[in-house]
């Protein structure tokens, strides 16, 4: 909210503040670490967001982008995943068949690296053998991975006969 920004931008500043119902100044000396999906120069020019606060805080900017665009970590993800969640339920770490691995590749991810996590523990609690099948995956992701079975789609495979073909057209 912008009164909360004000407030921020003001501790950031003066590296000091009051407590609640408090008279007297508490000294801090923090750096902050912020992280946002929200477009926040887009923010500034529609007035919802400080600049002189963007400022204070972009120090080291870092642009992650979405799991949708980095695909092949979906693999190294889901593992990590599996062995974090293994350990939290004391149980045996599973492993992820390639069926589901490529499903899981051809997801969009709106829900970003918190929705491959949700995904993988679903998936850890539907499997009562050692192997992740595409049936332990949510329903969304399964008829995902239906759908791009089912599209018809170009042969990707040129014949040497049209490539060479093709040159002679065009010189």
């Amino acid at each position: 909210s912008p009164a909360m920004q004000v407030k921020l931008l003001r501790v950031l500043q003066e590296q000091c503040f009051e407590k609640v119902g408090g008279e007297k100044q508490i000294k801090v000396d923090v750096r902050i670490i912020s992280a946002t999906n929200r477009p926040l120069k887009k923010l500034i020019a529609q007035k919802l967001f400080r600049k002189d606060l963007f400022y204070r805080l972009c120090v080291v900017p870092l642009d992650l982008p979405p799991l949708s665009e980095r695909r092949l970590d979906i693999p190294m993800l889901a593992e990590h995943f599996l062995e974090q969640i293994g350990k939290e339920l004391n149980s045996s770490i599973l492993s992820i068949s390639n069926e589901v691995i490529d499903a899981m590749s051809r997801y969009s991810w709106p829900g970003n690296v918190r929705e491959l996590r949700n995904t993988i523990e679903y998936a850890y609690v539907k499997c009562y053998d050692n192997l992740i099948r595409l049936e332990h995956l949510p329903p969304e992701i399964v008829e995902n991975q239906k759908k791009k079975r089912r599209k018809p789609g170009p042969n990707n495979k040129l014949k040497k006969t049209s490539i060479i073909s093709a040159l002679s057209e065009t010189d």
